[in-house]
């Protein structure tokens, strides 16, 4: 199933960072099937010309060239860093490490926030845009009653500021421009796929791209610097 994408105007451009991810991917082929775009460019590290969102220069090369195309109606950074080779989510204070807590929040926090410095200056002044950031339910403070996963929470909550102070201030010039933080739910990538616990529902990237897009779709102004769920429902800070 395609999500119609109409209540965006016809043409211009849509931008997936974390093009090669599970989701990332997905949004990608559902933007381009979506026939509304104009064109639907994919940014990664693997993809040629690489894309490093540690390296500022390379995210504004990125915006320096997309920009250049034409018009931005719709960017959605598919990126995130829960665990690898290198770190784990902590389970006990006692596991922080500063170095992991760092690189969590350089990948999580810092290089999402110089894509929407970078990136927010393409859309128009007029006619609906999202810049929309992936977050997390477990960055949500007033949701958390579990604890651990210190580093991730905290970068996903530092996220979650990013986007609410950008829209305020992006506000006063563009006023069409809506940017969110969203909540993917379980998807069935190599980000969740070692943490799923019995009794979640694990969605495919497919099914979680289309939700994403079908949030997007109904999204207006007064529902910039919400962060939602891949149905719809506001999640409490």
């Amino acid at each position: 199933m395609t999500i119609d994408l109409t209540s965006f105007p016809k043409g211009g451009l849509a931008v997936v960072a974390g093009a090669t991810g599970g989701i990332g991917s997905a949004l990608a082929r559902q933007m381009e099937a979506s026939g509304r775009f104009e064109r639907v460019e994919r940014l990664a590290r693997s993809l040629t010309p690489g894309f490093d969102i540690e390296d500022e220069e390379s995210i504004a090369a990125a915006a320096r060239r997309i920009g250049a195309m034409g018009p931005l109606r719709l960017f959605v950074d598919a990126t995130g860093l829960l665990s690898d080779a290198q770190m784990q989510p902590e389970k006990a204070l006692r596991q922080i490490d500063p170095a992991a807590m760092e690189r969590s929040f350089r990948v999580n926090a810092i290089g999402p926030a110089l894509m929407i410095k970078h990136f927010a200056p393409l859309f128009p002044r007029e006619g609906k845009g999202v810049l929309a950031s992936l977050s997390a339910k477990v960055g949500s403070i007033g949701d958390n009653r579990l604890g651990g996963w210190i580093s991730y929470r905290a970068s996903k909550a530092a996220l979650n500021q990013i986007v609410r102070t950008a829209s305020i201030e992006l506000a006063r010039r563009q006023p069409d421009l809506v940017v969110l933080a969203l909540h993917p739910g379980t998807v069935d990538t190599g980000l969740s796929r070692p943490f799923a616990r019995a009794g979640l529902t694990v969605r495919t990237p497919d099914e979680a791209a289309r939700r994403l897009l079908a949030v997007i779709e109904t999204v207006g102004r007064e529902d910039s610097g919400a962060f939602l769920s891949h149905d719809g429902e506001r999640l409490p800070w």
